[in-house]
């Protein structure tokens, strides 16, 4: 089974921009109120017992607080100017900042005065002018937010279909636990045409179930390799131990600096705790969808780029174990990959489309 090892600590950044509170904004007035059943994700917020707060990520049905999962951000006590009505009906998202990076749903408010939502992640592109932007995003007008497209249930693998790729996997590896964490990521598998989306969950399935022994391992099997992932030259060093940034999960997540950039990214300590991806289902597939959506590794592009423009499934092996396998380096390890993602694509009914290999 192949380990990755090398993967890029480029991360473009958390796409909430948070609000803390201070004497500037402790007094402003209070956003739309919290709705348990409406959803949120990041940079989105609402007001909760007198303050307003900000989440972080996507989440729906947890009442804001500084506890939980920590999804929500504190931004001090409101009130006192009544709630915020943008022009447009009644939104409080933040203002659009080029060059600041948001992600697929993320809601912006424009110079113009009006509202946008990225249909994709981006690095703060202009929504005027750039086609990573849907137009204009309408609020309703009775108090609440229209709530953005998530892909929650939307993920186009049932369980029946999930059981037959993986009939080994253990207990940890829950379907349950894949769909919670596909929560935080609105365009994973809801991007493009039907074909697209069923083609991004068997790209996804058969690099994890390589990566993990067919969703059997949740930590990497050669202990000896463990002490081999601390980089000593990173300034916040290996605060969990020399052997703490082994492989772990579907996705087998490797060395410090990445246990901080997805901890970093998901709003979770995982510098401090790696052993969370061992012990909480939604948290070890979180970081493999992570990695998935945000990195390309020694590849030139994320491995969901790859497979929702064309490029094919080889360039989603280029991403994550790339600088071992392809070129020749490995080809009985990108005959795994393949042949599982063919498979996988057949119980889905759907093409595996071309360039399979790298």
């Amino acid at each position: 089974m192949s380990m990755v090892a090398t993967v890029s600590v480029v991360v473009a950044g958390v796409a909430a921009a948070l609000l803390p509170m201070t004497a500037s904004n402790a007094a402003e007035a209070c956003v739309a109120a919290y709705s348990s059943s409406a959803v949120y994700t990041g940079n989105q917020r609402a007001s909760y017992n007198s303050h307003n707060w900000t989440a972080k990520w996507w989440t729906q049905g947890e009442a804001p607080s500084t506890g939980g999962s920590g999804v929500w951000a504190d931004n001090g006590a409101c009130g006192g100017g009544g709630t915020t009505t943008p022009p447009g009906g009644t939104c409080s998202y933040p203002s659009w900042v080029a060059g600041q990076f948001y992600a697929a749903g993320s809601i912006v408010k424009y110079t113009n005065g009006q509202y946008y939502q990225a249909s994709h992640e981006n690095p703060g592109y202009d929504p005027v002018i750039s086609t990573w932007y849907w137009s204009p995003y309408t609020c309703s007008g009775g108090g609440t937010t229209t709530p953005p497209p998530t892909g929650s249930g939307n993920f186009p693998v049932s369980e029946a279909q999930f059981n037959q790729m993986f009939p080994s996997r253990i207990g940890f590896y829950s379907y349950a636990g894949l769909i919670d964490a596909i929560k935080k990521f609105p365009a994973f598998t809801t991007t493009g045409s039907d074909t697209v989306k069923k083609q991004e969950a068997a790209a996804f399935l058969a690099n994890v179930n390589h990566e993990s022994g067919g969703l059997v391992y949740v930590e990497e099997i050669n202990q000896a390799n463990w002490p081999l992932y601390c980089d000593r030259s990173q300034s916040y060093g290996c605060p969990a131990g020399q052997n703490a940034y082994h492989g772990r999960g579907p996705i087998q997540l490797s060395w410090n600096f990445n246990y901080k950039a997805a901890g970093d990214a998901l709003g979770i300590d995982l510098l401090n705790n790696p052993d969370r991806v061992k012990n909480e289902t939604s948290v070890a597939y979180q970081t493999a969808i992570w990695y998935w959506m945000t990195q390309r590794g020694p590849g030139t592009m994320t491995p969901h780029d790859a497979m929702v423009n064309s490029r094919g499934f080889g360039e989603t092996i280029r991403s994550i174990n790339g600088s071992l396998e392809c070129n020749g380096g490995n080809p009985a390890q990108v005959q795994s990959r393949v042949d599982a993602y063919n498979r996988f694509a057949g119980i889905l009914g759907v093409t595996p489309g071309a360039n399979l290999y790298c």
